[in-house]
């Protein structure tokens, strides 16, 4: 599978990973029916070798297979295909769909009520950690920061709860993060969101920050559909080596 401009939609400005096209080509295969729901995916090897890729790159699709729902890993026996079609993907103990729907319920409140209770020492560590956002390279790394940046919203809301709250999914949210940077190209409109609320922040607005906040999950919930939605199933060649 050659990664060119045809990988890309043409003129979109992000470049297909290698990641992306062995999930493409994986996901397309059990969509048409060449995998079955009830069989047994090639061994890891196998799979190197026909998609002329890297152990760590196919593995890295093979856990996105999963999130989406289509197959189960199964330890000793391998990865079975359990679903042909992506419906609602699970990050960690959690849906996405209930993962949201809480998070509007408590993350967009939580944001106004920082606007009016937050302390200089909030602003403070909310500014530098985005800066540091701003500048990190591994995405991993940035991952990290992301959802640490959900909890220190919370904490400026100062009421020890909300951080609770979001303490308890934060698991399920780094693992979200992590699949919309990888499929979604995410991290820099991410970032521009979280500028805005805590731009918001700052200024006081309780209106504005939950605006700012639920634009950002209105971002996270179109990247999430179109991730569903995708249709690219490129069929014929195999991804390049690397």
């Amino acid at each position: 599978m050659n990664l060119s401009d045809s990988q890309t939609g043409g003129a979109g400005p992000r470049r297909v990973s290698a990641m992306e096209a062995v999930l493409s080509h994986l996901r397309g295969a059990i969509e048409r029916g060449e995998y079955a729901i009830g069989d047994k995916l090639p061994s890891e090897a196998e799979l190197c070798r026909t998609l002329e890729v890297s152990r760590p790159v196919l593995r890295e699709a093979l856990r996105a297979l999963q999130t989406m729902g289509l197959t189960v890993s199964r330890t000793g026996k391998g990865t079975f295909v359990v679903a042909d079609a992506v419906e609602d993907p699970t990050f960690g103990d959690y849906a996405a769909s209930d993962l949201l729907e809480v998070r509007r319920h408590i993350e967009i409140p939580v944001a106004g009520y920082a606007a009016e209770r937050r302390t200089p020492e909030n602003l403070d560590r909310l500014n530098r950690l985005l800066e540091r956002m701003e500048r990190e390279t591994d995405t991993m790394a940035w991952v990290a920061m992301d959802t640490l940046f959900h909890l220190t919203v919370a904490e400026a809301a100062q009421n020890p709860v909300f951080r609770r709250v979001i303490e308890e999914i934060r698991d399920a949210l780094a693992r979200q993060s992590a699949f919309l940077n990888e499929l979604g190209g995410r991290r820099e409109q991410s970032d521009r969101e979280h500028r805005a609320i805590v731009e918001a922040l700052a200024d006081g607005s309780a209106h504005d920050a939950a605006e700012a906040m639920t634009h950002h999950l209105d971002r996270v919930e179109t990247t999430l559909t179109d991730i569903v939605r995708s249709a690219r199933t490129p069929a014929h060649d195999s991804p390049q080596a690397v």
